[in-house]
């Protein structure tokens, strides 16, 4: 099982940032990459963007390209993702998210591993 925990979230005015963290416990071993999805009131949860681990290759939406940045330190077991420029559409709850297998996949059904989620709202 794998273990995973958000923090980060907050309430920011549209043009401000937010640094979300994501830490892993558990077996962790063989998890190649992580991601962030996120869930808009009414939406559906989208893909964000991914880190994989031993390449450091990252994936990202993209309508979010250029704002959004996504790292991780592989000694912590933690992925962070640094949001800026925000938007209120950019509103909504943020997971953390793994699935066992090297394949990066945006489809959230697809993920077996997911966090409590954290809350981001922009205001205008």
């Amino acid at each position: 099982q794998v273990h995973l925990v958000e923090s980060g979230g907050g309430l920011v005015q549209a043009g401000g940032s937010l640094r979300l963290a994501c830490a892993a416990s558990g077996r962790t071993r063989n998890i190649e990459h992580m991601e962030w999805f996120r869930q808009a009131p009414g939406k559906e949860r989208e893909f964000v963007a991914s880190i994989t681990w031993r390449s450091g290759e990252t994936k990202y939406a993209m309508s979010l390209k250029g704002r959004f940045a996504i790292s991780g330190d592989n000694v912590k077991n933690t992925v962070y993702l640094q949001m800026n420029n925000l938007k209120p559409e950019d509103t909504g709850v943020y997971y953390c998210a793994a699935r066992h297998g090297a394949v990066v996949i945006e489809d959230a059904r697809e993920y077996k591993y997911w966090g409590q989620g954290t809350q981001v709202t922009v205001s205008s």
